[in-house]
Order: C-alpha cells, then structure tokens, then sequence
C-alpha cells in the first residue's frame, strides 16, 4: 500500500453501488401480458364464467427478459463508442430496451400496438435501482478521508434520479452525457480527471466491473475491484491495485478508520 497515494476516489454506479439487476426484476415483474380476446357473449349459451386473472410472468420468463434488456443496452452502448450510432444519452436507450422488453412480454394491446405507459413505467424502474446493503454506510465512511466522484453511464437526469432512490452521497457526480459517449471511452474517465485537477495516478476507480477497471487503466487512473454478485469479475490476467469483498474491505485496506 504504500506505493499507492489516492487523493480522491472515483465509483462505477451501476451494479457497484447499487443492484441494477433487481430494479430492472421489479419493473418487469408488473409487466401482465395481455390477456386473449374474450368470445362474443351467445344468447343460447349458459353464461361465461368471470375471467380469469392475466398471467403474471414466473422467474424464468423475468429473467429472459431482463437478458434481452442488458444485451440491448451493452450492444447500442458499444456501438456509440465504436462510432456505429450518433449518441443517445441513456435515458433513449432504456427507453428503447424497455419497448423491446414490454412487446416480449406480451403486454400490449393487439390493435394499439405496445401500451406506451407500461413502456414508461419500464423505462422508470432503471433509476429506481436498491443499493447495495453496505453501500450507504461506505460511501459515508470513504467520504471522511477521500473526495468522493460518482462517475456513471446514467444520463444526467437519471443519475441524480438513481442517487436520490439509493441514498447516494457525493462530492461530484459526472454523467458520461457530458462526454458524449459511454464507458470505457477514455473520454469518460478523463471527465474525472479533468474536474479534480489531478494527476490520473492520484484517481482510484471502483467498480464491480474488470472491463469497467480496464478501461480506468487505459488512461493511467489506479484501480479497485470490489465484488458484487452481478458484477463483471477480474479474469487471470487483469492487475487491479486492489481487490476488495466489499466497501468495508476496500475502506479498510485504504487505511480509513
């Protein structure tokens, strides 16, 4: 530890601070697929049972389409960083992710089309995302040493939608909006940089992410994974500075009391 000097301490939001996977769950659990057409009533036959209830969706079919939400998602962030779509703040593509999840799941009127207030409600469910259990209390302790810097792919207004839900509490939030693209472009790191005047080697990013930490290594900035269940683990080969259990383990290894 004594090599490495941290003047402020830079946090991957989504999946590091809070659990993306089980806000998006509750939003697609109230999806109710639509339910067949009821035959026309027949004065000869005996009167029709009352109807029963749409089918909810059971574990399986949740999560089939919380996949096809993140595969649409990580697929249209790539190819704004690769430069194959103009950018679109993340506010658009989960919009975009939530009308494919709502036709998926059935709900949808068959002469309307897909029911554009269930398409909103899905669309709101990724800001409203629970933290983690030890999040709340990290940050708080992390933030008596360290400068704390959330820096996240959430758009402007969803992160400050996503920070007010959790209970987040920064020095900065950074929006990769500001730099027009998403993570891991060099670019979003170097809004951190560039808002704390320092040196990228002076800057720790956490994140539950290795390719979110890779990219934090592309521009010099030092690293800390901490471990999450729906995290992107560290392969053999990556070298982070630090590997922690949680943001206890992390504040602990950073000498913070």
């Amino acid at each position: 530890m004594a090599e490495l000097t941290i003047d402020a301490v830079v946090f991957d939001v989504l999946g590091t601070l809070v659990d993306e996977p089980a806000g998006l769950r509750a939003g697609i659990r109230v999806l109710t697929p639509s339910a067949p057409p009821s035959p026309s009533p027949s004065l000869s036959a005996s009167p029709s049972p009352s109807p029963s209830p749409s089918p909810s969706l059971d574990d399986s079919g949740t999560e089939r389409l919380l996949l096809l939400w993140q595969r649409h998602i990580e697929r249209e962030q790539g190819r704004i960083v690769d430069g194959g779509r103009p950018y679109l703040p993340s506010d658009a593509l989960d919009r975009e992710a939530a009308e494919i999840v709502t036709r998926a799941a059935g709900a949808e009127d068959p002469a309307a089309g897909v029911d554009p207030d269930a398409v909103a409600s899905l669309a709101r469910a990724a800001r409203r995302l629970p933290p983690w259990p030890d999040t709340v209390a990290g940050l708080a302790r992390l933030a008596e040493r360290f400068p704390l810097i959330g820096l996240s792919n959430a758009s402007r207004t969803a992160l400050l939608e996503l920070n007010a839900h959790a209970g987040l509490r920064w020095h900065q939030a950074l929006s990769a909006e500001d730099a027009r693209t998403y993570k891991p472009d060099p670019e979003v790191y170097r809004l951190a940089v560039t808002v704390t005047g320092l040196p990228p080697e002076r800057l720790l990013m956490v994140a539950a992410h290795a390719w979110d930490l890779r990219g934090a290594q592309a521009l010099g900035l030092r690293t800390a994974y901490v471990a999450r269940p729906v995290g992107d683990p560290p392969t053999s080969s990556d070298r982070f500075d630090l590997y922690a259990e949680d943001l206890a383990d992390l504040a602990d290894q950073l000498g913070v009391s």
